[in-house]
């Protein structure tokens, strides 16, 4: 075939390419920096072996990425426009974009531009680093991606884990949980957003990864770890504020017959024992069906009288850490727990008449905001005791108290989320350990009960009582007088007035 494309005219320029416009010129520089900061952060992420960072992964893998495909769709959409450009008038005169050396403008504007292009790529990759970093941080979290999450930032500060940053239990290693965290935060940001979220935010978190792949990090599941002494600090809400302090061993025990003896609290681990439930409820408080298969092999199934046939496969949940250590890093204290504790410290003066009932009957009102509670507190104090020494340290402890426990704007606190360690407050150990779980075929086996199970009490009162402690264990003696039989804790604590 002919080439019938007429020849150029004599002295004629040559026919400028395609690729030379400005929109392309555009798309090429930000490709060439997207592409460098995708290798920098790829470096970063190889070099970090098997302890990456999961933001990391959404800068290097998400990020970046996006950037580049945007600067090659800038260089082709340039490219396109030319050649539509050409099309519509092939005997116009193009755009031209070119570099000529001999001409020292030229040639001045080809050095500040290399001088650019160098301190781009030196910007894009210093701040690749320092953004990666500052998504990896509590403050990100907390208070700027997440400011409706301010009580659980609180909490969290206050918490047994509070330099353990919020990724590396939330998100945990590898690109896999990072994705799927982010994807699940999308509705998250579109409710934030637009305020469609929950008050209070709910939990448990549907779709928390498992506790083997983030707290077993650190936190070794095969450890034997014994009976461990606890001492709980009370007062009883009379005028005298009368201490009653419990010395007792928690048997914690482990779960593998490798490194001692199984039993104890951490039978419940999944070492040797797999435990399954089904939770008829969304916070897993009510627990009608457990079933449990013993390292030989084994199974035994227990349910109480109530729950009939056998639970969905897709809803039986196994037992993990979390299940227990349900409030690791944003544990809402109750205001029992949170003035006995400022008592024993000497935070509240004790010495002011039946001073615990009127802090937690202060507490526990509700109020609009939190400096409508502030006020009310301090108002409802100073009637109450005024002239009297120690006020002033006592007002400045209860508004404290309610500061990084309640939260009246997202109606957050400790009853609506319940610490399922121990079984005061709430149901915790009672959800299964309650007396109604029967085995499934020996209705005269059940769950165990026995307070000896779990802890062993070595001294309780006041004053002389403590001196006297016994190896083999007190009963335990209620504070306020005897309890009828079969009733839990939960049948009157509720974290509020109680003499315990």
């Amino acid at each position: 075939m002919s080439d019938l494309t007429p020849p150029a005219a004599p002295g004629a320029p040559a026919r400028q390419s395609v690729w030379q416009n400005w929109i392309s010129l555009a798309g090429a520089i930000i490709t060439a920096g997207s592409l460098f900061a995708f290798l920098f952060l790829l470096t970063l992420d190889l070099a970090g072996k098997g302890e990456r960072n999961p933001y990391l992964g959404i800068l290097c893998y998400l990020v970046a990425p996006a950037f580049l495909i945007l600067g090659i769709a800038l260089v082709l959409g340039g490219a396109w426009q030319q050649h539509r450009l050409r099309t519509r008038t092939p005997d116009g005169p193009a755009p031209r974009l070119a570099i000529d050396l001999a001409r020292p403008h030229d040639r001045w504007l080809l050095i500040w531009f290399s001088v650019g292009t160098v301190a781009f790529l030196l910007l894009t990759s210093v701040g690749s680093y320092q953004t990666f970093h500052y998504t990896e941080s509590v403050e990100f979290c907390g208070e700027v991606c997440h400011k409706v999450m301010q009580p659980e930032f609180t909490t969290y500060q206050a918490g047994a884990h509070a330099r353990v940053a919020c990724v590396e239990c939330h998100i945990g290693s590898g690109a896999a949980w990072y994705v799927k965290a982010k994807v699940s935060g999308l509705y998250q940001v579109y409710s934030v957003l637009f305020h469609k979220y929950e008050q209070p935010i709910p939990t448990p978190v549907q779709n928390l990864r498992p506790a083997r792949d983030t707290c077993e990090r650190c936190h070794w599941p095969e450890k034997y770890s014994g009976s461990i002494e606890v001492t709980h600090h009370r007062f009883l809400a009379d005028e005298e504020n009368t201490p009653y302090t419990v010395r007792l061993l928690v048997h914690v025990g482990g779960g593998s017959a490798a490194h001692g003896p199984v039993g104890g609290i951490h039978w419940h681990m999944l070492v040797s024992n797999k435990v399954e439930y089904y939770a008829a409820d969304l916070r897993r408080q009510t627990i009608p069906w457990i079933k449990v298969t013993s390292p030989d092999g084994s199974v035994k199934v227990f349910r109480t009288d109530d729950f009939k046939g056998e639970p969905d496969p897709k809803a039986v949940r196994q037992m993990d850490c979390m299940d227990c250590h349900n409030r690791p890093a944003h544990n809402y204290s109750s205001p029992n727990d949170s003035v006995d504790e400022a008592l024993y410290l000497n935070r509240i003066d004790r010495t002011l008449p039946g001073v615990k009932r009127a802090v937690v009957d202060l507490l526990t009102k509700t109020y609009a905001n939190e400096e409508a509670a502030t006020a009310a507190i301090d108002k409802g104090l100073r009637q109450r005791y005024a002239g009297k020494p120690g006020l002033d340290a006592t007002i400045v402890a209860a508004q404290r108290i309610y500061r990084v426990n309640f939260f009246p704007e997202m109606k957050a606190d400790w009853s609506k989320y319940p610490n399922n360690i121990g079984h005061l407050d709430s149901d915790g150990c009672f959800r299964c350990h309650d007396g109604k779980h029967n085995l499934v075929g020996d209705r005269t086996k059940g769950l165990s009960t026995e307070c000896v199970t779990c802890h062993t009490i070595l001294a309780q009162g006041a004053g002389a009582d403590l001196s006297r402690v016994a190896p083999e264990g007190f009963p335990f003696k209620h504070p306020a007088g005897d309890v009828p039989d079969g009733m839990l804790c939960t049948g009157c604590h509720n974290g509020k007035n109680q003499d315990n």
